[in-house]
């Protein structure tokens, strides 16, 4: 987004062919008289302010489209619909051009927006007594104010006099909305969800890069911007982190924690760098670095962990299986057979419908009256359970590509000790072999860490990090669904109505013996009584 001094020319340069080379479609949602009107307001409403600076006629979105778009929709039609989208979100008149740059590699549209909008009637204030204006149009509080040395009004001055209307207001106030931050932002979301609708390629999707996530941005370099090489500097430093955080999130370091590792030595190390130094662009690569081997220490001692633990479990399996034989054990674990299952269902007798269960073991003649009972569907697995068996692919193969780093920092490891460990001749002769091997290796680590953010674009992510929150729900949904599907089969699957059946049977020959033991038992206590 972008302010506008000068309106009618922005409008002008945007809309004319003889401007643009590839200009292919102009849409305004009101005439243009209606701008020259709107900069003739703000300059009057900037001069009353007395405000240094520009005066501010309006505002201008650049908005960057898929480069799939010019063959898939028709520039007018894409031109108008992004254009009152904006209109009927922010209640603004606007002005908006569909261009291409000269080598036609940046499809994009030029939306101007007001930030005032024209009232339907306009609001008048009438002067109760003789008003004063000096030459810059300030109001004074006396007629001295502004008379010369003879008594005489100055040139430029002005005066209302009573009963006169002294302001004629035919716009409402700028819109505070527009001048805030999140405002940026909130067009970004909106315009990315539309584009998105669009796209007929999942891999083409846009996101919001997210300024408080655990990413850092890169910065875009300019056309002959002075400054190019710093930025294209900056940019390394920061890919560097950002390859460090996939790389964390890959060997499950929490989330919290690499928030806490930015904010702690990135952000706060800036601020108090800025305090301290001021504007010093080159500190920011030795503080970024810090930053990186803050996170790649954690990684390395939440990998190492992971595999001391994967040791342990694997070798106590293997003990257990030489030394404890099936035959030999105290507590041996019981699979779920039809026995145990009928074991279950003997003690579930309160729950069971006996009407129901005396219908069932009626003979073969009445089934006809008899009421069969409904079944119920079986689970269907939701889109997300049906993607994590590919998601699990790739979660495995970041795994692997992460246990690769992980080995080859081992080795990088073990020459820095070597080369360290040097000493007399030997430090002298073998040092920049060693340390070539180095290089060599960090090379290689890097090439490594690039790997594993393709994977995930590969596959249509932008980030690891968006892989793995699809990949956590996908988990989670198909866990829900496998535990609803197993218990379906458990209760209706093809053995189930036997089992029942066999259940219900030896719950009714428990229930017919109780019922008899209590009647044999009060006939005898009525026996026993009549005798008394």
């Amino acid at each position: 987004m972008s302010k506008l001094p000068d309106v009618r020319g922005r409008i002008t340069y945007i809309s004319s062919h003889a401007k643009q080379e590839n200009l292919y479609a102009v849409y305004e949602t009101i005439d243009r008289h209606y701008w020259t009107e709107l900069a003739r307001f703000n300059r009057q409403e900037f001069q009353k302010s007395g405000t240094e600076g520009e005066c501010i006629e309006a505002r201008e979105f650049i908005i960057a489209l898929p480069e799939s778009f010019p063959n898939l929709y028709e520039p007018d039609k894409l031109l108008q619909l992004f254009t009152d989208r904006f209109k009927e979100k922010y209640g603004v008149k606007c002005v908006s051009a569909l261009h291409h740059n000269k080598r036609k590699t940046n499809y994009h549209i030029h939306l101007i927006f007001s930030e005032r909008e024209r009232l339907s009637e306009p609001i008048e204030k009438t002067a109760t007594r003789n008003m004063f204006y000096d030459e810059q149009g300030k109001h004074v509080r006396t007629k001295k104010e502004i008379l010369d040395e003879n008594g005489n009004v100055r040139k430029g001055c002005n005066i209302v006099k009573k009963g006169e209307i002294y302001e004629r207001n035919l716009y409402s106030a700028k819109n505070k909305l527009f001048k805030q931050d999140e405002f940026v932002d909130e067009v970004k979301q909106f315009y990315t969800d539309i584009i998105n609708t669009m796209i007929k390629d999942d891999k083409e999707k846009l996101h919001v890069f997210d300024e408080n996530g655990l990413y850092l941005a890169t910065k875009k370099i300019g056309k002959n911007n002075p400054k190019a090489e710093q930025i294209q500097m900056d940019n390394e430093y920061r890919m560097r982190w950002n390859r460090e955080v996939d790389r964390a999130i890959v060997s499950g370091v929490p989330e919290t924690e690499i928030q806490q590792i930015k904010k702690e030595y990135i952000s706060d190390r800036i601020k108090e760098s800025i305090d301290l130094f001021g504007s010093q662009p080159e500190r920011f690569g030795t503080i970024l670095m810090s930053a990186v081997a803050v996170l790649a220490m954690l990684i390395s001692k939440v990998l190492q962990k992971a595999r001391e633990l994967s040791a342990k479990f694997f070798e106590k399996e293997v003990v257990q299986t030489i030394s404890e034989p099936s035959g030999g054990r105290t507590t041996p674990i019981i699979p779920q057979t039809d026995s145990v299952l009928q074991q279950e269902h003997k003690f579930k007798v309160p729950t069971v419908d006996l009407s129901v269960q005396q219908r069932e073991l009626q003979p073969k003649t009445q089934t006809t009256e008899q009421k069969i009972p409904r079944i119920p569907p079986k689970p269907v697995m939701s889109a997300e359970a049906a993607a994590y068996p590919k998601l699990s692919k790739i979660y495995k193969e970041l795994n692997r590509q992460n246990g690769i780093i992980f080995d080859a920092e081992k080795e990088r490891n073990a020459l820095e000790l070597e080369r360290d460990s040097l000493k007399g001749l030997a430090r002298l002769t073998k040092k920049g072999e060693i340390q070539s091997k180095i290089d060599r290796k960090n090379e290689e680590i890097d090439l490594l860490k690039v790997g594993l953010s393709g994977i995930a674009k590969r596959y249509g992510f932008q980030t690891v990090h968006d892989f793995y929150k699809v990949y956590a729900t996908a988990k989670i949904a198909y866990a829900e669904y496998r535990d609803k599907a197993d218990r379906w089969e458990e209760l209706y699957g093809e053995n189930a109505p036997r089992q029942t059946k066999e259940s219900v049977h030896r719950c009714l020959q428990d229930y017919q013996r109780a019922n008899a033991d209590r009647q044999t038992e009060q006939t005898s206590k009525n026996k026993d009584r009549g005798a008394r």
